[in-house]
């Protein structure tokens, strides 16, 4: 009886915390659609007056390059820091862990100047190397978090079957991490999605290459008092990011929870 009671009580809180979460979600909805009528009319609006394809386009070409790039860069240096034992191991580590502990803030005008100088503003590199670079950073500390968890058993009998590391890598750990690597992959993915500083400083001219958040802001600062036309560009941006965790909510799940059992 007690254990019902603790089930219907855990369901209760979890269901009171998705009706906080969803709440504005919903709001935004209402307003776009401009319940209780409805009215679809404000995204085509949106789309076409805040040019939402190109912003679009440019988030997707930001994140994917991002994601891929960062993840394998991830998965190599979490591999080696994470199974490997070699000298200054730790201070490298240190290192990774230091580029999750400065503020975008604070590196942001230099950053834009290095660029500048190395004719990267006002460019897909310049938006992509430096979230590249942030990205790593915590993905090098997640995924050395789940190597450190794989049994020692996996990585012996991988050795005795004349697996390279290489091999043992790509071959072994990565299909066996695959919840922790999708896991990674969505929160770099919806980080890099909602980058809105580094966009606005390093975007300075271009207005094509504007990504979807900033272009938001710009469609925002054009339409102060339409409302309906503003939730449904927010919408519209927001879309992309809840299809990509509504598809991997399970991975994600997953992902969290990986390393909790050890051998």
């Amino acid at each position: 009886m007690s254990s019902r009671r603790e089930l219907i009580f855990n369901h209760a809180i979890l269901t009171l915390f998705a009706v906080i979460a969803l709440f504005p979600m919903l709001g935004v909805a209402v307003k776009a659609l401009q319940l209780p009528g409805l009215d679809v009319s404000t995204f085509s609006t949106a789309w076409r007056d805040g040019h939402f394809a190109t912003y679009l386009r440019n988030s997707v070409i930001v994140t994917s390059v991002t994601v891929v790039v960062s993840g394998v860069l991830s998965i190599m240096a979490g591999f080696a820091l994470g199974t490997m034992r070699f000298r200054g191991a730790s201070v490298l580590f240190l290192l990774f862990l230091a580029g999750l502990t400065i503020p975008t803030e604070t590196i942001v005008v230099p950053l834009y100047f290095d660029l500048r100088s190395a004719g990267l503003d006002n460019s897909y590199a310049g938006l992509i190397l430096p979230q590249v670079a942030m990205s790593v950073a915590f993905g090098t500390f997640w995924m050395r978090a789940f190597f450190r968890s794989v049994p020692p058993s996996l990585l012996e009998a991988a050795r005795i079957d004349g697996a390279s590391s290489w091999t043992t890598l790509w071959r072994v750990l990565v299909p066996v991490g695959k919840p922790a690597i999708l896991t990674m992959v969505l929160l770099t993915s919806m980080w890099t999605w909602n980058e809105f500083l580094l966009p606005l400083v390093i975007v300075n001219s271009d207005e094509g290459l504007r990504t979807a958040p900033l272009g938001l802001s710009f469609f925002q600062g054009a339409h102060k008092t339409d409302y309906p036309l503003l939730m449904a560009g927010a919408l519209i941006i927001a879309a992309p990011v809840i299809a990509v965790y509504v598809f991997l909510q399970r991975q994600f799940i997953a992902g969290m929870l990986s390393g909790a059992i050890k051998e």
